[in-house]
């Protein structure tokens, strides 16, 4: 049970990482053959696409988690505590909004995918895999962002401080 609970905590850090380092692997063999025989590999750029791609969105989670989106704080500076909490529940809820739309949407436009694949010229792999990663990271943004108020239930300066708000 404990390395569940260490994969939880470290799920984006361990898939971020593993998607980072297949990109780089592949990059780094294409630049290998190219500088040695002067041809490509022509799965390697694509791999390294489709890697990067899974990379940052898992990373936009990872951002949620640590509190470390940005945000534009500036007119809030000189409002009281209470006044910058309200704040940041709102824009959060809009946020949220925003992410479950694009994940229930992701998830539409997924089915539809599958339905009619579209095939990778160089992996031969359906399209489908590599777009399954946008209803995963806006669920994924919107459960980490819920968990931060979970977690930080009844601490709220905390969710201003982290943010210096």
């Amino acid at each position: 049970m404990k390395w569940l609970r260490y994969f939880y905590a470290n799920f984006e850090e361990i898939f971020s990482a593993f998607f980072l380092s297949i990109m780089i692997g592949s990059l780094s063999l294409q630049v290998i053959v190219r500088a040695t025989y002067g041809g490509s590999v022509a799965w390697a750029e694509e791999l390294s696409r489709y890697t990067f791609v899974w990379a940052v969105y898992i990373g936009a989670s990872l951002a949620a988690k640590r509190a470390a989106h940005v945000r534009i704080t500036a007119q809030f500076l000189l409002a009281p505590p209470k006044v910058k909490l309200a704040f940041r529940i709102v824009a959060d809820v809009i946020w949220m909004g925003f992410n479950l739309f694009f994940a229930i949407y992701g998830l539409k436009m997924l089915a539809e995918s599958f339905q009619y694949p579209e095939i990778s010229p160089t992996l031969g792999i359906s399209k489908a895999y590599v777009e399954a990663i946008i209803p995963i990271a806006f669920f994924l943004l919107t459960w980490r962002t819920v968990e931060l108020y979970i977690v930080n239930w009844g601490h709220w300066e905390k969710l201003v401080i982290e943010e210096g708000m």
